[in-house]
């Protein structure tokens, strides 16, 4: 059995685990998702169907009836809207800022971009089989990502935010007058609705999943590095954990 170090020595002598922009714009995003998640189910409350195509009403035929109470006259519907609507911009602003940051700073290509020798069945495999071993998730440090994290991020910030974003815009009447391709290429409104509800299902999933793996891997140490940018004090000594 071979002793593993579970952090880069760079991270362990106390050197920024997480760079400012990445946690400035991930405590943004946490809030205004937040937001958007409790404002989007007080929305979906008021009529919990979905439909594909440009239209979709009460009594009409739809596509999903979803497992909800239907309470049309909810009270928060009205501010639930105003603050979905505000807390989404929030979260455009805040993604263009971090996408435009990581790329210029070469984050995106030193965290995200998968090693050499990481995208074999057997390196996944490792990986997956790491995560039932509670000494491997405490030895993964901030900012140490494996090839599942990688891929995860990226698919979230590359492909399902902008998904999130995209049929979004095409839900808003003012964005449609001016940019009507926004919503046909969805195929109509209804069916923006539906593609934005299942992505807001899939980010979700990802954040709760993201909560779970922070609690396993270190509380402390993981919200440390997120606050203070490091994830542990100068000096403190490199641990192992036997392999």
């Amino acid at each position: 059995m071979s002793e593993i170090s579970t952090a880069p020595a760079s991270t362990a002598t106390g050197s920024t685990a997480h760079p400012l922009f990445v946690r400035v714009t991930h405590w943004t995003s946490a809030g205004a998702f937040a937001i958007l998640l409790l404002s989007g189910i007080a929305i979906l409350l008021a009529h919990p169907r979905l439909y594909w195509g440009e239209t979709g009403a009460v009594g009409g035929p739809s596509l999903i009836d979803l497992p909800l109470p239907f309470v049309l006259d909810i009270p928060i519907r009205g501010p639930g809207r105003y603050l979905h609507f505000l807390a989404a911009w929030i979260c455009v602003l805040t993604g263009v800022a971090y996408v435009v940051a990581g790329i210029v700073s070469g984050h995106f290509a030193q965290r995200f971009v998968p090693r050499r020798g990481e995208l074999t069945a057997r390196a996944v495999g490792d990986v997956v089989r790491g995560h039932f071993q509670p000494a491997y998730v405490r030895g993964t440090l901030p900012g140490n990502y494996n090839v599942l994290q990688r891929l995860t991020y990226s698919v979230v910030v590359f492909a399902l935010l902008p998904l999130m974003i995209c049929s979004g815009l095409a839900m808003s009447p003012a964005v449609t007058s001016v940019v009507p391709v926004v919503v046909t290429v969805f195929g109509g409104q209804q069916s923006a609705r539906t593609i934005h509800f299942f992505v807001a299902c899939a980010l979700t999933l990802f954040v709760l999943l993201h909560i779970v793996l922070v609690w396993q891997s270190g509380f402390t140490p993981q919200m440390r590095a997120m606050i203070l940018g490091r994830a542990r004090r100068s000096g403190s000594p490199i641990e192992t954990e036997a392999a």
